[in-house]
């Protein structure tokens, strides 16, 4: 019996250090060979498709998600991967990287297909364990090359940086390293300590795991420096504001495809199908963009969970359409189709964005009582604003009301900005200034062209000098209207009515010879100008040199002007 003992613990001895001696000699654990499938080689291009770099990476989910270090993908427009089987799969986005730790995880597009992934393990190998690095291979039988932890450190918290007994070779960065339940615990990254070849440095699994994609993304210069489409957020709160920040700073094309990503991956959401509709059209309004609208907008309100808001968007979108001035309608994309929208959104919710939008809708449709009170709800609501009161005295003004109405609603409109006035206010002092000129009202008029003047920093063109000359003319500011015209010239010496006006300023002022200075000048410029010669010989008039002004008006005359018979009639 005891013989038989022995023979018996002998054997399991042999087998063990067989065993061990197996390992020491490159033959791999049973889980290499089904794990080598998870491995793959991967391949970057730059835009002009030449190939940038060559690599590795694994997957470590079966839908695609896979690892490998950020410097391969740097600077690349385009990658692919070659799987354990030899077959070549597209990169389809990146999912978050780090340039410090030289980590990225990215998606593969399997077209339909399962992946073979590795498990990140839970656990932290000791310092001394063994390990194994699995090398890419398109063979069956894969040999993994061994080695040991030499040290770990914390990084980003609770992660490891390891320090591996480990000879690697250039081909292996980024391979995956496994412990002894054939679990990848870290990927495989450069050795920068030229004088031991057998030492390298590994990041932590779970720590390139942790990499991912939020709405801050966008202003990320690692990720900006890789031309591969990047993930949206696994969250719809983080992707609506990727969305919206994509918006302004991505180009038309890749918006619309952070669109389409939305859409798949948030088809619940309403947004989505709204904002998509709408970048349709600010690209296109051919037919075959409408209809794509069309079944957006459609799909929004059948998923939507806040009917209102998507009949909002629905109007809005259709109201804008309309103000291109479409040759040709698209089917029913009316006006009329655009308030009906906004009145099934304010059926469900009374809401003054809602009564906004009503008002706007009408006041192109021309129906302006209906607009004033549409926008008079905005006004008695936190809604009111310089251009909500501006649109009240808009629609009261094409409705012929008292000027004085029209006056009290722009006084309420700039009631709304704090003095010194700003450019902001700029456009509603002119507007106001405009209204009470129209009003007879020129000496508040001229203020407001002051203040518009002082907003805008003086910087303003040879249009504004004319309309504050000819303001200051009626409210009997004649020196202000002299400066005015010889400035609005200055700016624009080939406008012949500025020295028309001018002309007329200075006969207003007695300065006769002045006038017929300008008028010659003016004439020089365009001697077929008929209102010129008729204004010479007013001017000559007052000079007593009635011969020279009715040949003056015989010019005039002979050049179609209509008012110069009464003229000679009067003084012939």
């Amino acid at each position: 019996m005891k013989k038989s003992m022995i023979r018996i613990v002998l054997a399991l001895v042999i087998v063990f250090f067989s065993g061990q001696w197996s390992m020491v000699n490159g033959q791999s654990p049973k889980w290499a060979d089904k794990a080598r499938q998870a491995v793959f080689s991967v391949v970057t291009y730059d835009n002009e498709g030449k190939m940038l770099g060559t690599g590795n990476g694994f997957f470590v989910s079966e839908g695609g998600a896979a690892l490998s270090d950020y410097a391969l993908f740097k600077g690349a427009s385009r990658a692919e991967i070659v799987n354990a089987e030899g077959k070549r799969l597209q990169v389809l986005e990146i999912m978050g990287a780090n340039e410090m730790y030289d980590v990225l995880k990215f998606k593969v597009a399997l077209n339909g297909q399962k992946a073979t992934a590795l498990t990140v393990s839970a656990n932290t190998p000791v310092v001394g364990s063994t390990v194994y690095l699995l090398p890419y291979s398109t063979q069956k039988k894969t040999d993994v090359t061994p080695g040991k932890v030499k040290e770990s450190s914390r990084v980003s918290g609770t992660y490891q940086y390891y320090t591996l007994e480990l000879p690697l070779q250039d081909k292996m960065v980024s391979c995956p390293l496994m412990d002894a339940n054939g679990q990848v615990f870290a990927l495989a990254q450069q050795n920068s300590d030229e004088t031991d070849k057998n030492i390298c440095y590994a990041i932590d699994a779970r720590f390139a795991m942790t990499q991912e994609i939020n709405a801050l993304s966008l202003n990320d210069g690692s990720l900006s420096s890789i031309g591969i489409k990047k993930a949206l957020p696994d969250t719809e709160d983080q992707a609506l504001v990727t969305l919206y920040m994509a918006s302004t700073t991505t180009n038309p094309d890749g918006y619309a495809m952070l669109l389409n990503d939305f859409v798949a991956k948030f088809p619940g959401n309403a947004d989505g199908y709204v904002r998509r509709a709408t970048h349709q059209l600010s690209r296109s309004l051919d037919e075959v963009s409408l209809a794509k609208a069309e079944a957006d907008l459609d799909k929004a309100l059948e998923v939507s969970s806040n009917k209102g808001e998507t009949y909002y968007e629905r109007a809005n979108l259709i109201y804008n359409y309309q103000l291109t001035n479409p040759e040709q309608t698209y089917k029913d994309w009316t006006f009329e189709k655009a308030l009906g929208e906004v009145r099934e959104a304010l059926a469900t919710n009374d809401l003054p964005a809602y009564d906004k939008l009503e008002a706007d809708i009408l006041f192109a449709m021309q129906r302006y009582d209906e607009a004033y009170q549409a926008i008079e709800k905005v006004n008695n609501s936190a809604l009111a604003s310089e251009s909500t009161w501006y649109s009240a005295a808009h629609c009261k003004e094409l409705m012929n009301a008292p000027a004085d109405e029209v006056i009290a609603l722009m006084d309420k409109c700039i009631a709304t900005f704090t003095p010194p006035f700003t450019e902001a206010a700029a456009p509603y002092l002119l507007e106001r200034a405009r209204i009470l000129t129209n009003a007879e009202k020129y000496r508040p008029a001229l203020v407001d062209y002051d203040e518009y003047f002082k907003a805008v920093n003086g910087k303003v063109n040879d249009q504004f000098y004319y309309l504050r000359g000819q303001c200051a003319m009626q409210a009997k500011a004649f020196q202000r209207a002299l400066d005015d015209y010889a400035e609005a010239i200055e700016q624009n010496p080939d406008e012949l009515t500025y020295r028309a006006e001018l002309a007329v300023v200075n006969m207003r002022v007695g300065r006769n010879d002045e006038a017929v200075k300008v008028l010659d000048e003016a004439i020089a410029k365009d001697a077929a100008y008929a209102e010129l010669y008729r204004l010479k010989g007013l001017a000559l008039l007052q000079q007593k040199k009635n011969k020279d002004a009715r040949t003056a008006f015989d010019k005039a005359k002979e050049l179609g002007d209509p008012q110069v018979d009464a003229l000679i009639e009067k003084y012939f």
